[in-house]
């Protein structure tokens, strides 16, 4: 069972989010005041069940956490070939394939609130076969959120393009295997 995510309502300078499970900090706050990763993406389902209970403040706040516990990815992948068009903040997607045909991502954006939302469609996709990404209907894994009635439309907009490249790469991969 994937861990959800719970909100620690306690002190909102200091908000962290925890696995509903494992008792231990994974989100904005973690030992050191470092910010945490996780090492292994969360269900786009469990994270849909902790999203629909939030108000539109913690909504922002949960894409924002989620944003922050995106793989690092380093400075020298940032190209303009990584450069994912049609968004309004500069987002960057790096396909790489991991053991047995698998689909890893790393991705980042100069806007916290679109690494949420990147976070989100890395969770639908990522370490998943190349094969069943290009298949998949990412948008449709994503309707549950109700992105674009919830945030603006520079928020969303470029989200189609995410989508459009990972798929790509993503059929590139299956088509070679």
């Amino acid at each position: 069972m994937s861990p959800g995510y719970l909100v620690s309502r306690s002190d909102r300078s200091q908000q962290t989010w925890t696995p509903a499970f494992a008792g231990v900090t994974i989100g904005m706050v973690a030992a050191g005041g470092q910010p945490a990763y996780l090492p292994h993406m969360t269900r786009l389902s469990d994270l849909h069940d902790e999203y629909e209970f939030l108000d539109a403040d913690d909504r922002y706040r949960l894409l924002i956490d989620l944003g922050r516990q995106l793989e690092p990815m380093p400075e020298p992948l940032k190209t303009d070939a990584t450069l994912v068009r049609g968004c309004s903040a500069a987002v960057w997607v790096y396909p790489t394939e991991g053991a047995g045909g698998a689909l890893h991502f790393l991705a980042d954006s100069n806007a916290a609130i679109t690494k949420g939302i990147i976070a989100l469609v890395l969770a639908a996709v990522q370490d998943r076969p190349a094969v069943e990404v290009a298949a998949m209907d990412i948008a449709e894994a994503l309707a549950p959120f109700n992105l674009k009635n919830q945030l603006s439309s520079n928020r969303t907009q470029g989200l189609p393009n995410m989508i459009a490249l990972v798929q790509s790469h993503a059929a590139r991969l299956a088509a070679a295997g």
